[in-house]
């Protein structure tokens, strides 16, 4: 798993895909950061991530679409599922890699944590738990892009399809109130107003474990059918 971890981690810097992804995040983390911080010269650090869900809908297909389609696409899928490693060892590698590149890009918004600090005296409890939602939050979205991944060979297709359900996602409460236990937009917004919900935290690993061993069956289905 780590081997597996470790090799799909160097692939995401040795092409482009990872320093999109880190460098545009950070770009909408400095927009929101002078519009919504700067500019009202607030010390509210977690007002940083408040686009965060919409970022991630555009940001996270970008960097799962290659995960599984890519091997399928250039036939080492079958090699792949053949060699010793484990499907759940493969899945839970790639996983790790991607979600690897998210958490680094969530470590380098703590710099704008340090910028505040000069202005003012951001509370250091509530931008804490910020992050933390917001990295469940995007671990959760490597999850089920991961798994949308594992359904096409087509990396376009993937990441269009990614996209799609995850504005699904950011619209589902609205739809319906009854979908708001289900929320894991509502779930990170209260980590965001600085408070720690068992439910929400449950929520989010939830829905991270239920779409990587959605992941996993689908890839042993393949195994085996091959």
């Amino acid at each position: 798993m780590w081997a597996v971890a470790k090799k799909e981690f160097r692939q995401y810097f040795l092409s482009p895909i990872g320093y999109i992804y880190i460098g545009v995040f950070l770009l909408m983390c400095s927009i929101t950061f002078y519009t919504n911080i700067f500019l009202s010269q607030s010390t509210n650090f977690a007002s940083i991530f408040s686009l965060g869900a919409t970022v991630l809908t555009f940001l996270v297909p970008v960097l799962t679409m290659r995960t599984f389609a890519e091997e399928r696409k250039n036939s080492t899928e079958v090699l792949i599922l053949t060699s010793p490693t484990s499907v759940k060892a493969m899945v839970f590698g790639k996983f790790l890699a991607a979600g690897m590149v998210v958490l680094l890009s969530i470590a380098c918004t703590f710099l704008y944590y340090v910028i505040l600090s000069f202005f003012g005296e951001p509370a250091f409890s509530t931008s804490l738990v910020a992050m933390i939602g917001f990295a469940l939050l995007s671990l959760a979205y490597v999850a089920c892009g991961m798994f949308i991944s594992s359904l096409t060979e087509n990396q376009v297709v993937s990441a269009i399809i990614s996209m799609i359900v995850f504005l699904v996602l950011s619209f589902l409460s609205d739809v319906w109130a009854g979908f708001d236990p289900f929320s894991i937009i509502d779930a990170f917004t209260t980590f965001e107003s600085g408070l720690i919900s068992v439910h929400d935290v449950v929520l989010l690993l939830s829905f991270t474990g239920f779409f990587i061993g959605m992941t996993v069956l689908v890839m042993n289905r393949r195994k085996y059918v091959k």
